[in-house]
């Protein structure tokens, strides 16, 4: 009869463990799916920043997105890009100008936005590894801005080959189009998106 009460005891406190386990993760993909929402109004948001100096416009994306890099979970950030990418592709309109639909991917500038798909994966896992080895601040922070400046070599590359040939021009005169007049503003962008990163990590408890 002890044995017995024994086991149902134990029984029950592997039940309660598992109801508590379970209750743990579903709090932890609600917090994730939030996350994402947050992170693509963010960037959905920054992209509506918008001064017109050119064929390519001014925003700020770089900024929201090297800061989704530095905060998310890799996984997480990955998951922002593409549902960002997607909504975009459908008609939704958050990309730049309140623009959306696969015309604008299309487009001489769509390479930049599909450059994204590569370089948030690429630098947020680079990122990710990273951070698994160091703990120093001042080392995590110059990590970041690294990490942000790859995002944004990768979306320039990508970008600057898709307008050469949908705009029928040059490499060169693509670059003094789309790239050189953003390099500068974009390396400030990354700086200070890695610079609030610091703070909001901490909040999260990921400092």
């Amino acid at each position: 009869m002890t044995h017995a009460k024994g086991a149902d005891a134990e029984m029950d406190a592997t039940t309660k463990v598992t109801k508590k386990d379970g209750a743990s993760r579903a709090t932890s993909r609600a917090r994730s799916v939030a996350f994402v929402g947050l992170s693509v109004a963010l960037v959905a948001i920054s992209a509506w920043v918008v001064v017109p100096i050119g064929p390519v416009p001014f925003t700020m994306q770089m900024f929201a997105i090297t800061l989704v890099v530095c905060i998310l979970p890799p996984s997480q950030a990955i998951a922002v890009i593409f549902a960002y990418v997607a909504l975009g592709a459908i008609g939704v309109p958050v990309f730049s100008g309140m623009r959306g639909g696969i015309g604008v991917l299309m487009g001489p500038t769509g390479g930049f936005l599909l450059g994204y798909l590569a370089a948030v994966p690429l630098a947020a896992g680079l990122l990710w590894l990273v951070r698994k080895k160091i703990s120093d601040k001042p080392a995590v922070f110059a990590c970041q801005v690294a990490a942000g400046l790859l995002f944004t070599v990768v979306a320039y590359v990508t970008g600057c080959v898709q307008y050469t040939f949908v705009a029928g021009v040059s490499m060169e005169a693509a670059f003094l189009t789309s790239v050189a007049p953003f390099v500068i503003p974009d390396i400030v962008k990354v700086v200070l998106a890695a610079l609030c990163a610091q703070p909001v990590n901490r909040a999260l408890g990921r400092s």
